[in-house]
């Protein structure tokens, strides 16, 4: 019983009137800690971004070679912790240094920070990788005294490009369109190889890989074949049977997938992908540098393999491909103009190279060929600034990622003034019409030349090929792929004139060349005058020859003569 006096008012209920318990409100649910909720939206996007991890590859890959990213968001993090902790003393300070009113948060300082310390130190993190990487090239790099000589039976005439337009034009699917192009090697032959891939939004979604296009590089004809067959997995195909997405759900992730190459041994096609992964350094400060990882090869049912790069060179259906990473190779060559150091390589540029600059479209160095030794990718450097000679050749060993380095005795010339050699031995050529392309350095009985190709601007095939002297400069040109493969193997055919429109053309032999001048000694223009012709050489009848030329004083007929030449 209770010990409380009661009530004045009988109306009043008593302080521990039990009658009014539970509360009125207690019957209303307990709201769920916000912890709960915040828990459930994150299982869900870890979920879905686990589900569409390869979509997230580039990030991921990105931050997880670059060490000094996740440098940076520990400094971050511990300025906004540091922040939190002290805010009012960080926000005078920063309004001290602004002379302005800002309102600080810890979100705001790390944010901060963060973007400070990757502008300062990731450009040093690259050079120190360039360092680190040119080192590993230049001390794994044996320097040679000659180059392999050219493998005259398969020589590399047409250029990506040409082979694009050429397996386009002989494509008679039209629920299909060509992909890239690569190179293969099919039964000892180099061709480009694209993957025959579905052509439209419906047909993407709905249909698979239905084949290969091979293009014979070996000849300047279009000689196009395909092989059939749907692939499982293929190459531009919706994104859940696209290659790229099987070998980032089912294989390894945090390597660097190259560029797809369309293999064909025995009948079967193969989608092979060699790839590279990082290597961790943690001095001077942490950096990472790429390495040889290994070969992705997927069969038409989608089984995938990843072999090591000793087990993909004795593989039989990867012999005599691309094995190696041409990416990584010209990453290589490229950072070894840090062989001298990084101050070297900002201030006095002592012996610093550079990739050599090509013309023609799409035609990027490294460049694939079959050499007396075997696969080989090519890349030609050149000295920093504007010297444009050829200052080395690196090739590498396409089965084995072997690098090699040839430093000529004698004074070379690289691959831009080769095309324009080209260009003064065809003056007649209309040169806005046509281009020269893919200038490769190939060696024919043990002297340098280099192969140029010339292709119309539209890319519609091979005109000619030209192989200009690397010592000498002089230029030989050759229409026919039959008198090309004779050169290569040291023979000497009769050259095709580039500008003749038929051998009738070819033997005839000019009475006068008359050439167009500059003051500075330049050829401007080339004129032949055959013996069944004339040439008229006249001033206009309001004009006189300037007073200090004697040559135009000489040629200026009186008035109403002319000038005949025969």
């Amino acid at each position: 019983m209770s010990s409380r006096p009661p009530a004045d008012d009988p109306d009043e209920p008593a302080a521990d009137d039990d009658s009014q318990w539970p509360p009125a409100d207690s019957t209303s649910a307990t709201p769920s800690p916000p912890w709960i909720a915040l828990g459930v939206v994150g299982l869900v996007v870890v979920a879905v971004g686990w589900f569409f991890r390869p979509w997230l590859h580039g990030i991921v890959y990105t931050v997880y070679t670059t060490p000094l990213v996740l440098l940076g968001l520990v400094t971050a993090a511990v300025a906004a912790w540091a922040t939190a902790r002290s805010r009012t003393r960080v926000e005078t300070v920063v309004n001290t240094l602004s002379s302005d009113d800002h309102t600080v948060t810890p979100v705001r300082v790390g944010l901060v920070v963060f973007v400070l310390t990757a502008f300062a130190l990731l450009p040093v993190a690259n050079a120190v990788a360039g360092v680190t990487l040119s080192d590993q090239t230049m001390g794994s790099t044996a320097t040679v005294e000659r180059l392999d000589n050219a493998d005259a039976d398969n020589p590399r005439i047409v250029t990506r490009a040409v082979a694009d337009r050429y397996a386009s034009n002989t494509l008679n699917r039209p629920q299909y369109r060509v992909g890239e192009t690569d190179i293969s090697v099919v039964n000892g032959t180099p061709y480009w190889a694209a993957p025959l891939a579905p052509d439209g939004l419906f047909n993407t979604v709905t249909k698979r890989q239905a084949g290969t296009v091979l293009v014979d590089m070996t000849t300047q004809g279009a000689n196009v074949r395909s092989v059939d067959g749907e692939l499982e997995i293929g190459v531009g195909t919706a994104f859940y049977r696209n290659y790229r997405w099987t070998l980032l759900k089912s294989q390894a992730y945090l390597v660097d997938y190259g560029d797809p190459k369309m293999v064909v041994h025995e009948g079967t096609q193969y989608i092979v992908v060699p790839y590279s992964e990082p290597q961790f350094h943690l001095t001077p400060i942490p950096h990472t540098t790429p390495q040889w990882g290994g070969v992705a090869v997927i069969d038409p049912s989608g089984s995938t393999e990843l072999l090591s790069p000793e087990a993909a060179a004795e593989s039989p259906v990867l012999d005599d491909q691309q094995l190696f990473p041409e990416d990584l190779a010209l990453r290589a060559v490229g950072a070894t103009k840090y062989r001298n150091g990084i101050i070297n390589t900002y201030t006095s540029h002592e012996d610093e190279i550079e990739i050599a600059p090509l013309p023609g479209d799409d035609n990027d160095q490294p460049f694939f060929v079959l050499s007396e030794s075997g696969p080989q990718y090519v890349v030609a450097v050149e000295p920093y600034g504007d010297a444009q000679g050829l200052q080395e050749l690196w090739t590498i060993d396409g089965q084995t990622g072997t690098f090699e380095r040839y430093v000529p005795e004698d004074s070379l010339f690289g691959p831009q003034r080769a095309a324009d050699l080209v260009r003064q031995s065809a003056p007649q050529t209309d040169w806005d019409r046509f281009d020269p392309a893919e200038p490769t350095l190939t060696v024919v009985d043990d002297r340098e030349y280099w192969q140029v190709r010339v292709v119309p601007e539209d890319n519609s095939g091979i005109a000619y090929v030209a192989f200009v002297d690397a010592r000498s400069g002089d230029v030989r040109s050759f229409a026919e792929t039959d008198a090309i493969t004779r050169f290569l193997g040291g023979e000497t055919p009769a050259e095709t004139p580039p500008d003749s429109e038929s051998s009738e053309a070819t033997e005839r032999t000019p009475t006068v060349v008359i050439q167009r001048v500059a003051a500075n000694g330049t050829v401007l223009e080339t004129m032949e005058v055959y013996d069944d012709e004339s040439v008229d050489i006249r001033t206009p009848t309001n004009a006189s020859a300037p007073a200090g030329n004697d040559t135009a004083q000489a040629l200026a007929p009186r008035s109403g003569v002319r000038a005949h030449l025969r």
